[in-house]
């Protein structure tokens, strides 16, 4: 693993209120424009918008700067490690510093992969009050004559369980409020002959999002890990599970689609 001197990059966001409220709303929730953000609503925030001209095919902004180019085109969230020590504020001022913690590459049964770990530093009033550890694959185009390997069964033992649907206009909103780019998630087409996917791809951040909304019904979260292990598509409904510490996203044909643990 390889550790790049790569400066690191700050965005400044004043947490505009009304976009919290949006997506609140989205998810078919109510929000209070003057309580604290709920675990993981950070994410609409502390946009980098390009123009056209530096959009990769995929819609995601051409590699560079904090995260390398390492040649390979297809960009997956893995997974993600929070800390919350302090409640963050809308209509505050507040930045957020990312750093490119390592790179790896290796090859896998689907042949070569490069594995990006970021760290954001999400700060208000000169204190830190999230630290979030993003871990990012990237991979080759999908060979067509290749049989993708199953994938992992989940786990059937929850003592909670909420069941979700998700549409193309939820995943439309999703993507417009956190300004993700990526036309897996909105394009029909593309998701299905550039990148192989069955149907638009339900965005990992939003199924993470879910369980973490879950797990703050039974008191405050702070710590949450999340790796996605399988791709939801869009016309699928998923189970929201948890027993314990324990939390995990079930797809309808029983494949794991992600696991969670909350503290």
């Amino acid at each position: 693993m390889t550790v790049q001197n790569t400066p690191a990059e700050t965005v400044a966001d004043v947490m505009d209120p009304a976009r919290a409220v949006a997506l609140a709303a989205s998810l078919g929730l109510a929000h209070d424009p003057g309580a604290p953000l709920p675990p993981f609503f950070h994410q609409i925030y502390f946009w980098s918008p390009q123009p056209p001209d530096l959009l990769g095919r995929d819609g995601h902004p051409r590699r560079g700067g904090v995260i390398p180019d390492l040649g390979l085109p297809r960009r997956m969230w893995a997974g993600g490690d929070l800390r919350f020590h302090a409640p963050l504020m809308t209509g505050t001022d507040a930045r957020r510093t990312t750093h490119l913690e390592s790179t790896a590459q290796k090859t896998g049964r689907s042949g070569p992969l490069a594995f990006v770990r970021l760290r954001h530093e999400i700060a208000q009033a000169g204190r830190i009050c999230v630290t979030e550890w993003q871990d990012l694959v990237y991979r080759a185009d999908p060979d067509p004559a290749d049989t993708p390997p199953p994938p992992p069964q989940a786990r059937s033992d929850e003592t909670d369980l909420r069941r979700r649907s998700f549409d193309s206009t939820l995943l439309f909103r999703y993507s417009g409020l956190t300004f993700n780019g990526h036309r897996i998630h909105y394009d029909l087409d593309y998701a299905r002959s550039v990148e192989g996917y069955a149907g638009l791809v339900v965005h990992g951040p939003l199924l993470a999002q879910m369980l973490m909304l879950m797990a703050a019904e039974t008191g405050p979260v702070e710590s949450f890990a999340f790796r996605a292990t399988s791709p939801l598509m869009h016309f699928e409904t998923a189970d929201f599970c948890r027993a314990g510490a324990d939390m995990w996203v079930r797809g309808p044909d029983g494949r794991q689609c992600m696991t969670a643990r909350v503290a």
